[in-house]
């Protein structure tokens, strides 16, 4: 006997549990909070962003001093993978302002993250990134200028921007660079403040960033903008800027986090 088939209804929706629906806008009021976190105790956030701008400037010298200037503005562009590493001490005084705790300048330099080791996992697997970005930049150097010695700082404009051989460096270099920081802002935007609140493994933490900016691109990309912008502004300015830049995009990045993980 024919037994009648079921009617066919479509599926049913599916939760869309990473999309967060904020304004492009949002990415302002997170670096206006971030300004407000690191105005409070500013002795702290002025040493911390002095000690930021020492341990860069230090990297900067051993690179002239040890005659490897040339990789100096991929070593500067790879600061920015592993930024949030030395921003965990801005975001644990965030942390503790938003709960009403006390912060001391010790607090926020011997940070207790509640995924413990899991922190030292994430940030190893961002230097390592750091470093194939670096060794990228070298590859895609000899690739377009052979075995030619770099010029040095003071001509390699004149080689990049009067040759065709430069342009096509800089079209490529810049695509290259492009993907590597994109992917490295994607891991680590989220990542490294949530291994501080919560408990999870590093590659968890760093699949749940990706996520979170990729299903909230709009404003992760003016976020991202507006991080871009300011470190080189700050590099603009011999990294004395980083003083207090890099505090306040450190507690930005707390109020980032929050904002796209409220319930965590």
């Amino acid at each position: 006997m024919n037994e009648a088939l079921p009617d066919v209804v479509p599926a049913e929706p599916r939760e869309k549990i990473w999309r967060r629906n904020l304004p492009a806008t949002a990415a302002f009021g997170w670096l206006r909070a971030g300004a407000r976190d690191f105005a409070i105790g500013l002795h702290q956030g002025l040493a911390y962003g002095l000690l930021v701008c020492l341990v860069l400037a230090g990297c900067v010298w051993v690179l002239f001093a040890y005659g490897a200037d040339y990789i100096l503005l991929p070593v500067l562009a790879g600061f920015m993978v592993v930024g949030p590493i030395f921003a965990m001490g801005l975001y644990e005084k965030s942390r503790r302002l938003s709960a009403g705790l006390p912060v001391t300048f010790a607090d926020m330099i011997f940070v207790r993250p509640a995924s413990g080791y899991q922190v030292v996992f994430t940030g190893a697997l961002l230097c390592l990134l750091m470093m194939v970005w670096l060794r990228a930049a070298v590859i895609v150097y000899a690739l377009f200028f052979g075995l030619l010695p770099f010029p040095g700082l003071d001509h390699i404009a004149s080689m990049l921007f009067t040759t065709p051989v430069g342009w096509a460096m800089l079209v490529v270099g810049s695509a290259v660079g492009g993907l590597f920081a994109a992917f490295s802002f994607a891991i680590g935007a989220i990542s490294l403040p949530m291994l501080l609140r919560e408990r999870s493994d590093a590659l968890t933490a760093m699949g749940t960033s990706m996520a979170l900016v990729w299903h909230n691109l709009d404003v992760m990309l003016v976020w991202a903008g507006i991080v871009m912008g300011l470190f080189v502004l700050s590099i603009a300015t011999g990294f004395v800027g980083l003083i207090v830049i890099f505090p306040i995009l450190g507690h930005g990045t707390w109020h980032c986090y929050r904002a796209l993980r409220p319930a965590a």
